[in-house]
């Protein structure tokens, strides 16, 4: 009974924090016995890309070199060659000839995407801070931990593809008192790309109205419409140090080393300045080997090799998969532009599987993972409860993993589809 007691006082000290997204998705998953490695389970949900070896793509790493410095801490703000290296690419591939150029003082690196976003949410004043629905699950979390700051929802319409115009930008901007933004570009789960013409006019009311723009870039190499140009907005900055625009990527999707947790934030020195106090007491900084073992990945050639490998094994399972979706009655009301995501409305599918949830459970007992849309339908705090979310009919399917287990489950869903569709009855 004492230890139980205390068990309880302990529990009573923590918050209960949801398991949200994709971490409730693969909890549910592993409870009906799925684990990682097990050939019969399709995981169409988790945000990875398959990791092995494409055709012609640079080798994989296979080995990492320690030295006897890796043995000690690393700087918050990560290794200087890194840094430098991060602030060279960019300059090389998208800011030749401009007069602001990048240098490794514009660069953070962090242990992964989720702590390059969480240093920057902590670094953000008492500000009204607008992100889009729908948008990343994790963005839900985030967004409710840090409370120096007002999250602010700008819905976006599917019935126009979920675009947004730079007007429109600098009406929210002006209507909600917005001093920045936060957004996943490419988006994720729709794959929507806010692309060169409309960067550049976004960026122009962000320098005029001084309203920091916050981009989240982990998707840039997967591009299927406009080039890699058009994915970032570095190559739209004026001034590195005065523009309020911040970018975040790193190796997790573009290289597709998910498990190195090696990410950077690119953006003004005096941004960085504050990610690094708030890094020395969030995270302490990233794996030193792991960021020495990054310096070569950015070189140009392998960024190049590894793009177009990328562009031709994901840009065919992306075709495959859409038509695939679409046979099944699945409506595909966007392609997506960019991401390894397709963004499905479930609405003309039988009762019984026409919502993300519910489909989401019996896709489970077919061994195949999926992610309700209505996780994207991002609400810090809860603070619209019991609310209808409009993307109930909604499921993001991920084209991540190899053709092989993609075919595997989309055979299942299209038997699991079928099963549940009442058969038409015979003409007289």
């Amino acid at each position: 009974m004492e230890e139980s007691g205390k068990l309880a006082m302990a529990g009573g000290a923590f918050r209960r924090v949801p398991k949200t997204g994709v971490i409730f998705v693969m909890s549910e998953a592993q409870r009906q016995g799925f684990q990682r490695g097990r050939s019969d389970w399709t995981n169409l949900g988790q945000g990875q890309p398959e990791t092995g070896a494409l055709a012609k793509a640079p080798p994989r790493v296979e080995t990492i070199e320690v030295c006897d410095d890796d043995h000690e801490y690393a700087p918050v703000t990560g290794l200087w060659d890194l840094r430098a290296a991060v602030a060279d690419h960019y300059n090389r591939r998208y800011r030749r000839g401009m007069p602001s150029q990048y240098s490794a003082e514009n660069v953070a690196i962090s242990g992964g995407g989720r702590i390059a976003l969480s240093r920057l949410a902590a670094s953000l004043g008492s500000i009204n801070l607008g992100h889009f629905l729908p948008d990343y699950t994790a963005y839900e979390e985030l967004l409710d931990l840090f409370r120096f700051f007002n999250p602010i929802p700008i819905l976006l319409d599917p019935n126009r593809h979920y675009t947004f115009t730079a007007p429109e930008l600098e009406s929210e901007i002006k209507g909600r008192g917005l001093s920045a933004i936060l957004l996943s570009n490419p988006c994720n789960p729709t794959g929507k790309l806010v692309s060169s013409g409309e960067l550049a006019q976004w960026l122009d009311r962000a320098r005029r109205l001084d309203c920091a723009m916050i981009f989240d870039e982990f998707y840039s190499h997967y591009i299927w419409e406009g080039g890699q140009e058009a994915a970032t907005a570095a190559r739209f900055v004026e001034d590195v140090d005065r523009d309020p625009v911040v970018v975040v990527n790193g190796l997790t999707k573009s290289w597709r080393y998910p498990g190195w947790r090696v990410s950077w934030t690119l953006g003004p020195k005096e941004v960085i300045d504050r990610l690094a106090s708030a890094g020395s007491f969030l995270d302490g900084g990233a794996s030193r080997p792991l960021q020495r073992a990054a310096v070569p990945l950015l070189e140009d050639e392998t960024t190049d090799a590894e793009i177009e490998a990328i562009g031709r094994r994901f840009d065919a399972k992306r075709a495959m998969m859409l038509t695939r979706l679409r046979a099944m009655g699945i409506a595909v009301d966007f392609e997506p532009q960019g991401t390894f995501y397709i963004w499905g409305d479930l609405s003309k599918l039988p009762p019984s599987l026409s919502e993300g949830m519910s489909f989401f459970r019996a896709a489970l007992s077919r061994k195949v993972i999926c992610v309700p849309g209505e996780f994207f339908d991002v609400n810090p705090g809860q603070r619209r409860a019991a609310r209808y979310s409009r993307f109930k009919e909604y499921v993001r399917f991920s084209f991540g993993p190899s053709r092989r287990e993609l075919e595997t489950g989309l055979d299942r869903l299209e038997a699991m589809i079928q099963e549940a569709t009442p058969a038409a009855e015979p003409v007289a």
